[in-house]
């Protein structure tokens, strides 16, 4: 299967929309990351998932101050 190309607005998205699973508690914080592969398959279309993407989506945001 090809690589499916996911725009940085994409990714923003995801990153939010998974961010929110988790501090709205749908899920916990410890599968955070295979929740995130599965949603990004799902949004490609693709079984691979690119493994920079994925880090980048699952770790955690600086609190403002």
């Amino acid at each position: 299967m090809s690589r499916a190309k996911v725009s940085a607005f994409d990714c923003e998205i995801l990153r939010s929309a998974i961010q929110r699973a988790i501090i709205e508690g749908e899920i916990p914080e410890s599968q955070s990351c295979e929740y995130a592969a599965q949603i990004i398959r799902e949004f490609t279309g693709d079984d691979q998932v690119d493994p920079d993407m994925l880090d980048w989506i699952v770790r955690k945001q600086p609190r403002a101050s």
